[in-house]
This record gives structure tokens, C-alpha cells and sequence, in this order.
């Protein structure tokens, strides 16, 4: 009883504490985008249509009210979920984030996936089997994966298994034809060829995400081979590995049952913020596979000098941030009841 009040009691102040942050956030990207002189209106669309097009975009927009108005008006925008529309090609941008978040959400889940599955097993037997070739050959795995830049590994990933070998496409998320016949119900292409019930779609599409999940999780998953290794070497020297092994235990029994658990727990946080950023926009893997993600969207505004775009991008992303960052604390706290005293 004590233990779920203390856990209920930590969940609150979380949540508590993201409202500041959140606001926070909001203030400064609000404050950054209108730093800089001019207006955005002007910024995207300067030379391109009338002087008196522009004033009326401009007051449309409310950029000839107060600032403080503007940001009264920004903050209730967002409470809506109202993100604005885009200057360049007039599109809501709850529509954007809907659509290209949906493309980068699947390549990060499985992604997600790859690493777990690369890094916490390279990891485990690397600290398993420490100082034996397992354990150098895990170790120059991962920093050889941490080290190399996500478009030089999808370049050569490209060039081997899909110049070369043929296996699979070398971009975009699903062949024209598919992407065209295919009814979106979630923006999910996996999901979707599953509701259809179109095995041929949903082949294609798997063959379409293999080598970006696979390239993108294998660098996250760098991280994840050293991060597992170094806690799974600490949690070993802890007393009750110790006892356990005092009480005849196996070594097998040990590590994976009492070591593994508990070198887990700072590895949980790691893998929240890296699923995050990752949602946030993968965006050198989106324009290395040519991936219609969240992330190619916020570049092609960039270039655009589509600030409103931009602005409403980065609001969405820091608020999945926010939450993902939230719902991380509040499982490492469930997990090591330690963190909520």
C-alpha cells in the first residue's frame, strides 16, 4: 500500500513538473521564430506574390497584432492542437504531422526493434563473457556502429544489398503502385496492408522498410551494446550477485536472472530519450532512403524559409518529447521503486 501511494504520489509531481517544461518550450521556440527581422510571411513568400497579398496573409495570420497577442493566440493554438497551415503549399498542419509522423513513427518502431534486439543481446554477451573474443569482437561492433554516420552505412547498404545483390528497394516506403491501390486507415503502411488483408502490399512494404530500420537501428543500437555491457559488468560486483552465487547458483541463473534485471533500469531511460529523438525526425535516414517522414517534411520547410511550418513542426516533436521523456520516468520508477524516495 505504502509502495503505490509513493508511486502515485511521483506520478503526480511528473506530471506537475511537465506543464512548466512544456510551457517553457513553447515560449522559446515562439520567441526564436520571431527573432529573427521581417515576418514569416515575408521570409516565404517575399517576391513571389503582391505587396498587397502579403499584407493580407500577414493579417490573416494576426504578425501586424501585439507580440503579446500573437502569443496569447500561439498558446491557445496549441492547447487545440491547432498547429497552423504551411505558407508553401497551404497544407494543415495537423495533416503533415498526421501523414509524415505516421511514416516516421513505423521506421522508428522498428528500428526501436533492430536496436533492442542488436544492442541489449550484443551487450548481454559481451558482459557475459567478458575479456574473451565474444566480448572484443561485441565491443568493436558497437563503436565501429556508434562511429559511422547513418548515411555512409545507408549508402553502403544501398550499394551492396540493393545495386548489387538486388535483395531490396533502395527507397521510398512502398512501391508507386502500392502506395496508390493501398487504403490508409492509420497512414501506417504495415497496419493498413493488415486491415486490407493485401499480403502483396504488405510484403512490399516490409521489403521497402528492411533497410532503413535496419541501418538506423544498428547505429541506435551502438549505443545500446556499450551502455548494456558497462551496467551488466557493475551490477555483477553488487553483494547479492555475490550471494547467489555463494548459494551455488549458476552463472547462467545469475546473469540472466538476478544481474540482467537490474542492469536494465538505467538502460530503460536511454532507450525512451533515443525512441524520442528518433520520432522527432530521423532525418538523415529520410533523405538518405528517400523515406516521406516527419523529418524530410521540417527540411524541405527549412529550405522553403517556411518558418510557420518549422514552428509548428518543432512544437509537436519537443511535446512527444515531453511526453516520452514522462512516461520513461514513470516506468523507471515502477521498475526500481528506489527513484520515487
Amino acid at each position: 500500500m505504502k509502495q503505490s501511494a509513493s508511486l502515485r504520489r511521483y506520478i503526480i509531481t511528473r506530471l506537475l513538473l511537465a506543464i512548466p517544461m512544456l510551457w517553457i518550450l513553447l515560449t522559446i521556440v515562439f520567441l526564436l521564430m520571431r527573432v529573427a527581422p521581417g515576418d514569416p510571411i515575408t521570409a516565404a513568400l517575399g517576391g513571389r506574390v503582391p505587396e498587397e497579398e502579403l499584407q493580407r496573409r500577414r493579417h490573416e495570420a494576426g504578425y501586424d497584432r501585439p507580440l503579446i497577442v500573437q502569443y496569447v493566440e500561439y498558446l491557445k493554438d496549441v492547447a487545440t492542437l491547432n498547429f497552423g497551415t504551411t505558407l508553401v503549399d497551404n497544407r494543415p498542419l495537423t495533416e503533415v504531422i498526421v501523414q509524415n509522423g505516421a511514416a516516421t513513427l513505423e521506421l522508428t518502431f522498428f528500428a526501436m526493434i533492430v536496436a533492442m534486439v542488436s544492442g541489449v543481446g550484443i551487450g548481454l554477451l559481451a558482459g557475459r563473457f567478458r575479456d574473451t573474443p565474444i566480448d572484443l569482437g561485441g565491443r568493436l561492433f558497437g563503436i565501429i556502429l556508434y562511429a559511422a554516420p547513418v548515411f555512409f552505412l545507408g549508402f553502403l547498404a544501398q550499394l551492396t544489398f540493393g545495386k548489387w545483390l538486388g535483395w531490396l528497394p533502395t527507397s521510398g516506403r512502398a512501391s508507386p503502385i502500392v502506395t496508390y491501390e493501398l487504403q490508409t486507415h492509420t497512414n501506417l503502411f504495415v497496419v493498413d496492408s493488415i486491415i486490407e488483408r493485401n499480403w502483396s502490399a504488405l510484403r512490399d512494404v516490409l521489403l521497402h522498410l528492411i533497410m532503413p530500420a535496419m541501418v538506423l537501428g544498428l547505429v541506435i543500437g551502438g549505443v545500446f551494446i556499450r551502455l548494456v555491457r558497462v551496467n551488466l559488468l557493475q551490477t555483477m560486483k553488487g553483494d547479492y550477485v555475490e550471494a547467489a552465487r555463494a548459494r551455488g547458483v549458476t552463472e547462467k541463473r545469475v546473469v540472466y536472472k538476478h544481474a540482467f534485471k537490474n542492469a536494465l533500469v538505467p538502460v530503460i531511460t536511454v532507450m525512451g530519450l533515443e525512441f524520442a529523438v528518433l520520432l522527432s525526425g530521423a532525418v538523415l535516414t529520410e533523405q538518405t532512403f528517400n523515406w516521406p517522414g516527419i523529418g524530410s517534411e521540417l527540411v524541405r520547410y527549412l529550405n522553403n524559409r517556411d518558418y510557420v511550418a518549422v514552428q509548428g513542426i518543432i512544437v509537436f516533436t519537443g511535446i512527444v518529447v515531453v511526453i516520452v521523456s514522462l512516461m520513461i520516468d514513470i516506468l523507471n520508477a515502477w521498475v526500481d521503486p528506489r527513484i520515487r524516495y
